[in-house]
């Protein structure tokens, strides 16, 4: 159970609340943001005095029904919730180091696919695998070393001083904050891997965005369900995004598609011949 964590996050999911979202009536103007306390402990049907303690990280563990009667009244989502049990020690935590190895089969489909970018990521984003079509569009991964391979730092810190956009993505903002949400989560599951938590320290050292979104302490994104790449080659592809999770090792299949008969189908098909010949060797796309 981590306590500390546990009081922050409760904490920051009854802020944002405010009464009317509830049921309760606004009433007077309140001094601090979202609901108070007592408010909380009433919907949960528990004693203020013990919700108090559990968002000083005072409190023992909350049992299951205790944690479901808070998430109700704190309207998580069921990705917060979930996280709420991680937290609480009451939901299976991953102890060891998150999973870099990909399946043969999941090799082996993601090169059969036929106009599709597809490539597999790790629980921290880190480029596992990919196909030929995925490096045309994006970047040729094999240039790079495997620590360079992460999107999560491409994202935030880019490469360098100035670093360069993220493969000219529309959504480059929505998937910083996916990336923010996404790694919360992971370290909950893996708090004691060192290449989680040293990700982690240094996007926020180096990424004053990376540090502030960190603060909110969400970790539910929206599903993106497309985004257009401006290729310097073939111009912008708009494809649709469809992502699938590999539970067994905790990593994600991404597939990337265009609508058939559009122009950036022809764009894909294009990128399929060329191949990772037409993305410049530095990356500055």
């Amino acid at each position: 159970m981590d306590k500390h964590e546990l009081g922050v996050f409760l904490r920051s999911r009854r802020e944002r609340l405010r009464p009317e979202d509830v049921g309760l009536p606004s009433g007077p103007r309140r001094r601090t943001p979202g609901l108070r306390r007592e408010e909380i402990a009433v919907l949960a049907h528990i004693s203020t005095e013990y919700y108090v303690r559990l968002e000083q990280g005072r409190a023992p563990r909350p049992s299951g029904e205790v944690l479901a009667g808070i998430a109700g009244a704190l309207r998580l989502t069921g990705a917060e919730s979930d996280h709420l049990h991680v937290l609480a020690g009451t939901a299976p935590t991953r102890t060891g180091r998150h999973c870099r190895e990909v399946r043969p089969s999941v090799l082996t489909l993601i090169e059969r696919l036929p106009q599709t970018a597809a490539f597999v990521t790790s629980a921290v984003f880190e480029i596992l695998a990919w196909n030929e079509l995925a490096a045309a569009l994006m970047e040729d991964f094999a240039r790079l070393a495997p620590a360079d391979r992460n999107l999560a730092r491409r994202a935030f810190l880019g490469r360098g001083q100035a670093g360069p956009p993220l493969y000219g993505i529309s959504d480059a903002a929505e998937f910083r904050q996916d990336v923010v949400m996404e790694l919360r989560a992971t370290l909950a599951r893996y708090p004691g891997d060192p290449a989680v938590t040293g990700l982690i320290a240094d996007l926020r050292d180096g990424s004053p965005e990376f540090a502030r979104l960190w603060e909110r302490h969400d970790v539910q994104a929206p599903p993106m369900l497309t985004k257009t790449f401006r290729h310097p080659v073939v111009g912008e592809v708009t494809v649709d995004c469809d992502r699938f999770t590999l539970t067994d090792r905790d990593q994600h299949l991404v597939l990337y598609t265009a609508q058939p008969g559009s122009r950036s189908a022809e764009a894909l098909a294009l990128l399929n011949v060329l191949g990772t010949e037409t993305v410049p060797a530095s990356g500055t796309f």
